[in-house]
């Protein structure tokens, strides 16, 4: 019986702007409108079948909880959702998921959340040749796909004696090389790029750990003595992953571990790791040209342009990517589309919100957008899932004007409660106690206007909740 671990906890900035902190690149639908962890929860639903099997068990951020779990539903995985308090790295995520595992015999399958691998049935049958293996005590399997050309964004395995089947033991792991490097390691015909994809006990994991790492195993092991769960959700106490150290499976583990396998994989396969890999999925016109949404090239070509919302023009543009959303705008070179991440930091050190958050943000009960905002006002617009709940609650500084456009609310201000439909409206003044429920079938939209002295996430006084955001004590509250 094999587990699959979804490592889903990446910040995902390579792919700004459609990409942010708060709503990062396995969220987001990029493929057929699916999203990266959606397509990665249905390629290893096959292995999940069976009496007893524990399910997916899927890695990720505490502020991101709500969207593993909407990505678990969308995709009918069975699965829990292990809430990392602060990002540690994958050595750290991986001995988290080893020491939550039902026993050392369980082969653990760790997979990325972001990667793009379009034959399911392919990935699937080389895990299960893989699992013999696996099983060996002390052996780590990994998993390398085939190179198609000198990448410098992908690290390398080169490959060691062969070992009876399709296998090799590494010879060594070979971080991410420049151009010339590239060209030797691929005509030397012995490297495959590593997909950090992995398979092996949870015994032998923890051995490895014990011996290479043992100080962020030690961490681990009382960040899970002091777990907790809330239905779906486990969440390792934060005190000893605080004072973890961050560092990557791969340096922690693979590249001193004396027993790593590695099988090829020679399918299709992408980590989706810049908007080049992004605009290579795309089917190209004659000219070269990739369009998705409503963008157009007109005497351009080896453009890709990603325009869902608006109508996008390149004019006599060549080798440019344009990449469009409500709230910022990007343009580049494909040439140094891989460079996309210094934009964020340059924004992150302005202090610049697009850096972190979209205009639309989703909520577990549905998402907002600020669609206009100015000195004193904000408007939204609001779309509440069907029978879902904002939480009870109140504002210091803010009164709000709620007017549907969509479906019914049901309205709970102050001591009463009532109901509001299309073209109708309310108000909440400030400091009044008050709830919006759906009470439908389908999605409940409405406009919300603010206006007062305050109009940040964080003027919200939360009485009560169905996801578990009330926080009894004065201080940060949770706003996701």
């Amino acid at each position: 019986m094999i587990q699959p671990v979804i490592l889903c906890g990446g910040s995902g900035t390579r792919l700004w702007p459609l990409s942010r902190k708060a709503f990062p690149k396995q969220f987001v639908p990029l493929i057929g409108g699916k999203s990266l962890l959606a397509l990665t929860l249905e390629r290893v639903a096959a292995l999940c079948k069976g009496p007893g099997h524990p399910g997916v068990l899927c890695v990720g951020a505490e502020d991101h909880r709500f969207l593993v779990n909407e990505s678990l539903e969308a995709a009918g995985v069975q699965g829990t959702a292990l809430l990392e308090p602060v990002a540690r790295n994958t050595a750290a995520a991986m001995a988290l998921a080893a020491l939550q595992a039902a026993g050392p015999e369980q082969l653990l399958l760790f997979c990325p959340a972001d990667h793009h691998i379009p034959d399911e049935a392919a990935f699937c049958e080389m895990v299960r040749n893989a699992a013999r293996a696996a099983r060996q005590p002390g052996t780590i399997v990994t998993f390398g796909v085939l190179p198609t050309f000198p990448s410098t964004g992908y690290g390398y395995i080169e490959c060691g004696e062969p070992q009876g089947d399709t296998s090799h033991r590494v010879r060594r792991f070979i971080e991410k090389p420049n151009r010339e490097f590239a060209q030797e390691l691929i005509l030397g015909g012995k490297v495959l790029w590593n997909a950090g994809i992995f398979l092996c006990s949870a015994g032998t994991l923890l051995e490895a750990l014990a011996q290479h790492a043992p100080d962020i195993l030690t961490r681990c092991q009382e960040a899970m003595s002091g777990r907790t769960h809330d239905g779906i959700f486990l969440r390792p106490a934060e005190a000893p992953l605080q004072a973890c150290r961050s560092e990557s499976i791969d340096y922690a583990v693979m590249e001193r571990h004396d027993n790593v396998r590695v099988y090829p994989f020679r399918s299709a396969w992408s980590d989706v790791g810049s908007w080049n890999a992004v605009a290579d999925m795309t089917e190209p016109d004659e000219q070269g040209n990739r369009i998705e949404g409503q963008g157009v090239a007109v005497d351009s070509r080896n453009v890709y342009i990603h325009a869902p919302h608006r109508r996008v023009v390149a004019l006599g543009m060549e080798d440019v990517v344009i990449v469009d959303t409500p709230d910022a705008v990007l343009v580049t070179r494909r040439a140094s589309a891989e460079q996309v991440k210094a934009v964020v930091a340059a924004l992150e050190a302005s202090q610049s919100p697009e850096a972190v958050s979209h205009r639309k943000v989703q909520r577990p009960w549905g998402s907002y957008d600020s669609i206009e905002a100015g000195p004193r006002f904000q408007v939204k617009r609001i779309v509440v899932k069907a029978s879902a709940s904002l939480s009870l609650q109140k504002h210091y500084h803010r009164a709000e004007h709620w007017i549907v456009v969509k479906g019914t609310a049901e309205v709970t201000r102050g001591k009463d409660t009532f109901l509001i439909t299309e073209n109708q409206s309310t108000y909440i003044p400030l400091g009044e106690v008050h709830r919006l429920h759906n009470p439908g079938k389908t999605p409940l939209e409405m406009i919300e206007v603010q206006s007062g002295s305050y109009l940040g996430e964080d003027d919200i006084v939360r009485l009560d909740d169905s996801y578990g955001r009330v926080v009894p004590i004065a201080g940060a509250k949770r706003i996701g």
